[in-house]
């Protein structure tokens, strides 16, 4: 029934294509197929595990089966630059497939020259490294692999939420750096029953967290633009709050899950984060740039956050000089909580879906759209 109500409710959120759009098509125009596929390396480390998909060398496991179609599979780490591999690949191919844990940034130049691009594949969840006005303009179509590591992610933002309030990562520093000094750890180091947890965004990832939180014993919160099913919100045990800054100065601890939209860009600017409750803590594992990257570093130092933590940067891969990575009170990895090895085959398998859906000329399941021949997604506008 959930599926069902989420298929219907993705299939309303497509309006009517505007005349002026010109559409390259969902389904596959006849022929052999150039598709490129941008992953990140996994050197050494690709061969330790026969279902390390996501790698560059493993490629999604799915190079047998498209050549066994006659279709020409070009897979590459190499993807920012004028000279870089993918750029030499951008004029002729008819599918790009990237994910958001090493992203190839589709821009309004690129699919300028990209005369052959029928569709845009993300094997994983999000859309922030393409344009999507411009996608949507050149009639593109655009598709994720919707639910395929909601359950990483919710896993991991909890695993973060427990790291900061237990101040996790001095203790460890210690051990590493043969130290023992428990009063440096202790005197901030709290119970997580009993706080007020809000999370921003209660799609499948917020609902997720909720539920998994429960048996903390939280105060539970959730700002989104929807209220959840009310079985649901009675299930879990969470109040919604209609007003975002009404909600979050009542918050211990904030988590980030909604979507980079030109709505959520810069929204934890330096005056919301100075209306935070003092010495809040945030996880943020759904997009850096909803946050201003050189507020939360000032915040960080000053106390007004006491810990923040997250596995998205922007840019990706993060320069050696992100603020980020010297701010004090920081639990921050590389963007890896939607990588998993389960989550991996997930999103393997649903982009190897949607490719043979898009050569056997059929839909894809429609929560799957971003952009759907040139109409973006209401969420996404």
């Amino acid at each position: 029934m959930a599926m069902k109500r989420a298929a219907t409710s993705a299939i309303r959120a497509f309006a009517s294509p505007s005349p002026s759009v010109l559409s390259r098509h969902l389904h596959a125009s006849p022929g052999s197929k150039k598709i490129v596929g941008v992953f990140y390396k996994g050197n050494e480390y690709a061969a330790k595990n026969p279902n390390f998909l996501g790698t560059a060398e493993r490629a999604l496991g799915i190079r047998e089966w498209l050549e066994s179609k006659g279709h020409q599979y070009i897979v590459t780490d190499d993807k920012d630059g004028p000279n870089c591999e993918l750029e030499k690949h951008i004029p002729d191919l008819h599918v790009l497939i990237s994910t958001p844990f090493h992203p190839a940034y589709v821009t309004a130049e690129r699919i300028k020259k990209a005369k052959n691009l029928e569709l845009l594949l993300t094997a994983g969840i999000g859309s922030d490294h393409i344009d999507l006005k411009a996608a949507a303009e050149a009639g593109l179509t655009v598709a994720e692999v919707t639910g395929s590591n909601v359950v990483s992610v919710a896993e991991d933002e909890l695993m973060r939420v427990l790291i900061l309030v237990r101040n996790f990562v001095p203790g460890y520093l210690q051990v590493i750096n043969g130290e023992w000094n428990v009063a440096a750890i202790a005197y901030r180091a709290y119970d997580l029953e009993g706080k007020t947890v809000g999370t921003v965004g209660a799609g499948r990832i917020g609902k997720l967290l909720l539920q998994r939180l429960k048996p903390f014993n939280c105060n539970l919160l959730y700002y989104d633009r929807l209220k959840m099913d009310p079985k649901l919100e009675n299930e879990i045990g969470a109040k919604f709050e209609e007003d975002l800054d009404v909600m979050l100065p009542k918050c211990d601890i904030v988590v980030i899950n909604m979507p980079l939209t030109e709505k959520t860009r810069g929204l934890f600017d330096k005056d919301r984060i100075s209306k935070l409750k003092k010495g809040v803590l945030i996880v943020n594992n759904a997009r850096a740039a909803i946050m201003d990257t050189q507020a939360v570093a000032e915040a960080c130092a000053s106390g007004q956050i006491a810990g923040y933590s997250g596995d998205v940067w922007n840019p990706q891969p993060a320069p050696k000089n992100h603020p980020w990575r010297y701010m004090p009170n920081h639990a921050m990895t590389p963007h890896i909580s939607g990588t998993t090895i389960d989550g991996q085959i997930r999103y393997a398998a649903g982009t190897k879906d949607m490719l043979d859906r898009y050569f056997k000329g059929e839909d894809f399941p429609p929560q799957n759209y971003i952009v759907k021949e040139g109409v973006i997604a209401s969420q996404y506008r």
